[in-house]
């Protein structure tokens, strides 16, 4: 299935005592946001802690999720940096059934415009059958898409290139490419968003709120009033004081003490 309008959780990472990936509960979690109303989940992206976890356990992980009913409405990330490791992650994705994946670039180094081309179209170049949604996160990765950079990456890969999530917020206002997905990073956005024609959200938040975003995304679609946009904000407000991920663990806690556990250094 291609990437679709809608609303998309960055989905949790659930883990055992030992500080392995708990794969069912993982899962089960994912596939619960969707019963929610999630169109989607993104696993193994930021909030999933994929930085911190190993490419064997993410590997078991894409093989489980393969057995998944909800396998088309899945996108992965890959949270590494390697060109080519990368590319393995993704062909291992891809013989799995899974094809759709929300990457970054890699972080740490220092580039502009034409390094973060050259990583995508390497990238896409070994393994065409991708399809990208663009991850702009500056405070993550240390570099900021501009119109620009995404307008070339995507009249030079059309078919690869289907959309961006904007986390930075420097560009969901302004871009404006024909069949081009955008969804901002925050609920905060998510209905300004969909007034300048954007497409929805990824949001980590929804692992808490998916069944208020659908609203005030099903509200929207149908020209409703909208009646629960302030209160999705204020709980994206106040989520925002914390660290996101931890906060995001401790709050899902209270009611099951398997969310309680995330990897260092978090």
């Amino acid at each position: 299935m291609s990437i679709k309008k809608g609303i998309y959780a960055a989905s949790m990472t659930i883990l055992n005592k030992d500080l392995s990936v708990d794969y069912d509960s993982t899962i089960k979690h994912s596939e619960k946001l969707i019963y929610d109303g999630c169109q989607g989940c993104v696993l193994l992206g930021s909030t999933g802690q994929a930085q911190l976890i190993s490419s064997n356990e993410k590997k078991k992980l894409i093989e489980k999720l393969n057995n998944s009913k909800f396998k088309d409405r899945f996108i992965l990330g890959t949270g590494t940096n390697s060109l080519n490791e990368n590319v393995e992650l993704i062909k291992f994705s891809i013989n799995n059934g899974i094809n759709r994946f929300l990457l970054g670039v890699p972080a740490y180094y220092k580039f502009g415009d034409e390094g973060a081309y050259s990583f995508y179209a390497n990238l896409i170049q070994k393994v065409p059958e991708v399809q990208i949604v663009l991850y702009n996160f500056e405070r993550l990765f240390g570099y900021k898409f501009s119109v620009q950079i995404i307008e070339r990456l995507v009249k030079d890969f059309p078919k690869q290139i289907l959309g961006l999530k904007d986390s930075t917020g420097n560009l969901y206002e302004i871009l404006k490419i024909p069949n081009l997905l955008i969804f901002s990073g925050s609920e905060l956005k998510l209905l300004k968003g969909l007034e300048l024609g954007n497409s929805g959200i990824i949001s980590a938040t929804l692992n808490c709120v998916a069944p208020l975003a659908r609203k005030v995304y099903e509200d929207f679609i149908n020209k409703k009033q909208q009646t629960f946009n302030k209160q999705l904000c204020e709980i994206r407000k106040v989520f925002d004081k914390h660290n996101l991920i931890s906060g995001l663990h401790s709050f899902m806690s209270i009611e099951d003490e398997k969310y309680k556990i995330v990897l260092p250094p978090l």
